[in-house]
């Protein structure tokens, strides 16, 4: 642990495993997981919407847990495994999830995204075949603004399904 300097809490060294890569940065403690990702390590992807756990927004899989990053300590992330939206794309390809919600066009302004796309994933890698109820189910404590969510049910069965859809693999 670093001594802080005049004017500053004192910083602490934390190292986690993010998107499969090791990681590293130095932390106030009140600073947010969210915070660290975005500030510190440049992946906005992680949008903060509330800032009170209650949007979804900022989920991310913690220890593949889906966990809103806005209410966690990013020291309290110390040594766990992080996987953030932009974790989910290969090689520059996107996931078969994110295909299967670009070709149902399961999101207006994108900004919810992120965490949609990050709960439906643990959903899957959970359950690979859910039904429409379970889908859901899991995307309950996630808002959107623009959609009435059936677009993005139907993205995630269509994953789910492995179904092509219209323009699959054109991206």
């Amino acid at each position: 642990m670093l001594e802080p300097e005049v004017g500053q809490g004192a910083l602490l060294s934390i190292r986690l495993q993010v998107n499969g890569e090791e990681r590293e940065g130095e932390v106030e403690g009140r600073t947010t997981l969210a915070d660290f990702l975005r500030d510190q390590l440049g992946l906005t992807g992680t949008h903060l919407g509330c800032e009170h756990g209650v949007c979804g927004a900022c989920t991310v899989l913690l220890d593949s847990l889906p966990t809103r990053s806005c209410l966690v300590l990013a020291a309290s992330a110390d040594g766990c495994r992080v996987e953030t939206v932009e974790g989910l794309a290969r090689d520059g390809r996107l996931s078969r999830l994110q295909q299967a919600m670009w070709d149902s066009h399961s999101f207006q302004c994108g900004f919810c995204t992120p965490g949609f796309l990050i709960q439906a994933a643990a959903l899957l890698a959970e359950n690979p075949t859910p039904t429409e109820a379970e889908v859901r189910h899991a995307l309950s404590g996630n808002l959107c603004r623009c959609t009435g969510y059936e677009s993005i049910v139907r993205g995630v069965l269509a994953a789910a399904e492995g179904r092509e859809l219209a323009g699959e693999g054109s991206k």
